[in-house]
């Protein structure tokens, strides 16, 4: 017996040493981590006078704003700050050419006929409907324009709203919350309500935005009173990020206790595009990661009171890759979680023309496959592909719910020759679109991005070389506005208007 109590004090010890040292080459390795994230991060470039500039005149869920007309007016007051605190106190450079806080620089937004980073209204004077337009994180009002401008003209009353944070300098993604963008774009709704109280009210939201709609439209049906959402379109949506974000607040901490400021910040780039910014912090990733959670939340509650069936029709858009969220994602998270409503799924996939070979190695039937194939899912499914491989020609397949086999239809639409498949930014811009599109428009914009192509050495660009290779326009823009008009002509309250 004395034996036996002393073989297990033997083990116990051993087991407690064992422990011990799992324990400080766990912590070992998390400081090495850490420490190799700080090194990272600091080295980064200088920050700016537009990284560090506090904005007071933003819009914050507790400020003193009621109305659309308020929003407006402070809107106003935030750029007359952001010229006083970033635009004058800086000396300009030649080497500053790009930057779009340079008064007369190539990038500068003052010299477009207008100031895409502001809120915008296009009124119809009749309107069939209302629609109010989201755009991601990062981006300002600019990315849903021509979005905007082709609803305008089927005969909607649009709204682009700036969310706060956004279209001044990136130092205001630095402490904007999840709360501030809710409440702007619930003050948004309203305003569109009371314009046409008796028209339906529809949202266009990319990225972050998309999720805004899609947890405007989750917690109406709980706020009856509320002005309601008839139906909500999504491209690119953020429906799942990296779970790196949730620990964004604790790399912020570390920064103020260390006292280095680059550690809030995730990228540190040149602001060279006049409607997006370039450099993006921490923060703007948690607050993303914070609205996915909260959609889950929702749909979790909703589920709990056996309410999913009062969720508005949905319509998402994705590129099958897509670099900034997870496309899978959008379908486990949200498609597979709404009732049978109406909602559907537009998936684009990549040219197999070209990207059926070695040289690639994502395989998109990973995604398409398991969906395509399972004839439980409540939502119809649309994947616009290569008719066959060989040609870049595409069509749309389509699958109703419940359906096993789909329904082809051509679209006279091919692949352009160059573009292996879209990506999470490519969806809202046409190929003539003055700054992201290929055809060039030198009568608006000296810079256009999406026609840039650079060749030489790749440590020489202070532009990363993947924004560069990455695809900033749709060919099937003409395709999806009309899926999106098509949708909303559902969900109108008197289609016989048209």
């Amino acid at each position: 017996m004395k034996g036996l109590r002393m073989g297990i004090v033997r083990l116990i010890r051993r087991t407690w040493r064992l422990l011990k040292i799992a324990f400080i080459m766990g912590l070992g390795a998390t400081v090495a981590v850490v420490a190799i994230g700080i090194v990272y991060l600091t080295s980064q470039a200088d920050l700016s006078p537009w990284h560090t500039a506090t904005l007071e005149e933003d819009f914050k869920a507790d400020s003193d704003v009621s109305t659309f007309a308020d929003y407006q007016a402070l809107e106003d007051r935030l750029f007359r700050e952001l010229d006083d605190k970033v635009t004058k106190p800086v000396n300009w450079s030649s080497r500053d050419q790009i930057n779009r806080f340079q008064p007369g620089s190539v990038s500068n937004p003052a010299r477009w006929p207008r100031n895409w980073n502001r809120s915008f209204v296009l009124e119809a004077a009749d309107p069939k409907a209302s629609v109010l337009l989201l755009h991601g994180m990062s981006d300002s009002p600019y990315s849903l324009r021509s979005v905007g401008r082709v609803l305008h003209d089927r005969g909607m009353t649009v709204l682009g709203l700036r969310l706060p944070g956004h279209g001044t300098a990136p130092s205001s993604l630095l402490d904007i919350t999840w709360q501030d963008m809710f409440a702007a774009t619930e003050l948004s709704v309203r305003y569109l309500h009371d314009l046409a109280p008796d028209r339906p009210i529809y949202i266009v939201g990319y990225s972050n935005g998309a999720t805004l709609g899609v947890l405007y439209a989750l917690k109406q049906v709980d706020a009856p009173d509320s002005p309601q959402v008839s139906r909500v379109s999504l491209l690119s949506p953020a429906i799942g990020i990296t779970p790196a974000a949730a620990y964004a607040p604790w790399l912020i901490k570390l920064g103020h206790i260390l006292g280095l400021q680059k550690l809030a910040w995730s990228s540190v780039l040149p602001e060279y595009d006049p409607f997006k910014y370039s450099s993006f912090t921490v923060n703007a990733g948690y607050v993303t990661y914070e609205l996915t959670r909260q959609v889950q939340l929702a749909l979790d509650m909703l589920e709990a009171e056996g309410k999913l069936a009062d969720i508005p029709p949905i319509q998402g858009f994705s590129s099958v890759v897509d670099a900034t969220v997870r496309p899978p994602d959008l379908v486990a998270k949200l498609f597979n979680r709404l009732p049978e409503n109406g909602s559907e799924l537009i998936l684009f996939d990549i040219n197999r023309a070209i990207a059926d070979t070695p040289l690639f190695s994502f395989d998109s039937q990973a995604i398409l496959k398991p969906l395509t194939s399972d004839p439980d899912h409540a939502y119809t499914i649309h994947v616009v592909t290569n008719l066959d491989t060989k040609n870049a020609k595409v069509g749309q397949k389509s699958f109703a719910p419940a359906a096993r086999h789909p329904v082809t239809s051509p679209l006279n639409l091919s692949w352009p020759g160059d573009v292996y498949s879209l990506s999470h930014i490519a969806l809202p811009f046409t190929a003539d679109d003055p700054l992201y599109g290929h055809i060039r428009q030198p009568q608006i914009s000296a810079l256009q991005l999406g026609a840039l192509v650079l060749r030489g050495e790749k440590t020489v660009l202070n532009i990363p070389a993947s924004d560069i290779l990455r695809s900033h326009w749709n060919p099937f823009h003409a395709h999806m506005l009309d899926e999106m008009a098509r949708f909303f002509q559902a969900g109108r309250t008197n289609p016989a208007q048209d």
